[in-house]
């Protein structure tokens, strides 16, 4: 009978010449429309699965993380009254008897976002990453070792800035008139806050991966550049409500700095591709014959 070690080495060996073997057959690793369709389905249900174990931690620590987020209001002065105990000014309030059990489900919504985040942004660059080339495909740790911490910013600066866009907001409020600030209300500002803030950081790794893929150019990405700058600060005046220009262009700059690392990545991948692969076209004149010589099975 053989042993463990050589069955081993021999299911490597099959193993290998078979994936050889697939690679010769189909060499630019193409798949037909119903592959792509069933490896969608597969990744959106290990994505659903991550965002049920991060809710399901969400329910757990239901009270940890709900002080999280209601600090930023409760933290804030507002009309000289902080701390959310005072009716009518910063204090919640909830008007249904399903509203409680609604909260529990949002604020767990929050926490398994945030928790498999890691998994879903994998299973995105995953489904992304087989049109790719071989060297190209070494770019996936990069990406996903910065996916995670660009997200993880863009929550950080969002939290940072609720505190300031309470103040503001709820300090528009005329006298005479009281706040009931509903718990699903506020709670849907700060999801939506979040969302906003963490997609909106993964931007210049979307930009890097369209470049890679072959879909953007640095030539196309400068033709866009000055709209792309004046988006990125009208997005961060819009998402914060505050009229301190001081958070606008701190939550602004960040972004366009980031935007601005991806256009050089950009351009030095094209550099390198220009240079690897050069186009024959290049330089030609629209009147000008092409270099490349045609030659014919026989003569005429």
């Amino acid at each position: 009978m053989a042993s463990l070690p050589g069955a081993i080495a021999g299911a490597r060996v099959v193993g290998e010449h078979f994936v050889h073997a697939q690679r010769k057959q189909n060499p630019d690793g193409r798949m037909p429309l119903m592959d792509h369709l069933r490896e969608l389905r597969n990744r959106v249900v290990k994505m659903a699965l991550a965002l049920a174990a991060g809710m399901t931690a969400g329910f757990i620590f239901f009270d940890q993380a709900w002080h999280v987020i209601e600090r930023p209001l409760c933290s804030a002065t507002i009309r000289g009254h902080s701390g959310c105990r005072t009716l009518g000014v910063n204090q919640l309030v909830l008007n249904g008897p399903l509203d409680a059990f609604y909260l529990r489900v949002k604020v767990a919504l929050i926490v398994g976002v945030i928790l498999s985040s890691p998994v879903w942004l994998y299973q995105t660059w995953a489904f992304i990453a087989p049109g790719l080339h071989a060297r190209e495909k070494r770019w996936s740790y990069i990406f996903l070792g910065t996916a995670i911490p660009l997200f993880g910013i863009g929550i950080t600066l969002c939290y940072l800035s609720l505190g300031r866009s309470m103040h503001y907001l709820l300090g528009l409020t005329p006298g005479g008139v009281q706040n009931l600030i509903q718990v699903d209300q506020y709670m849907s500002f700060v999801m939506a806050m979040m969302l906003a803030f963490g997609m909106a950081f993964e931007i210049p790794l979307l930009i890097v991966m369209l470049n890679l893929a072959g879909i953007l150019t640095h030539e196309r990405f400068r033709k866009w550049r000055r709209a792309l700058i004046f988006g990125v600060f009208l997005i961060a005046g819009m998402a914060n409500p505050s009229p301190d220009p001081l958070t606008m262009l701190i939550l602004g700059g960040a972004c366009v700095l980031l935007v601005e690392a991806a256009e050089f990545i950009v351009w030095s991948h094209d550099r390198r591709r220009a240079r690897l692969r050069p186009d024959p076209y290049a330089g030609l004149a629209d009147d000008e014959l092409s270099p490349l010589q045609f030659h014919g099975r026989g003569k005429d």
